[in-house]
């Protein structure tokens, strides 16, 4: 019966380890470079919903002037002007 908790302990001290050093890894990697210049282009663009009243506030889009997102299966409103 000892020999069971003994190698449940080891195989649960492993399982611990690697899960562990997987986290670390993750930590690890260096931070992907961003995409190439003219694909998406830093935009200020603040929308709201007519019908329900919620905003979204839009900063990258890839034109200066995207389309409006829809909500409430309709199209919001422009509320802040492009800067």
């Amino acid at each position: 019966m000892d020999w069971w908790k003994i190698i449940g302990a080891v195989l649960f001290g492993l399982i611990i380890f690697r899960l562990g050093l997987g986290f670390l890894r993750a930590l690890a990697r260096p931070v992907p470079e961003p995409p190439p210049a003219g694909e998406l282009r830093k935009v200020k663009i603040q929308y709201r919903c007519s019908l329900c009243g919620t905003e979204v506030r839009m900063t990258t889009a890839t034109n200066e002037m995207p389309t409006a997102p829809k909500h409430c299966l309709e199209e919001m409103d422009l509320v802040a002007p492009i800067e």
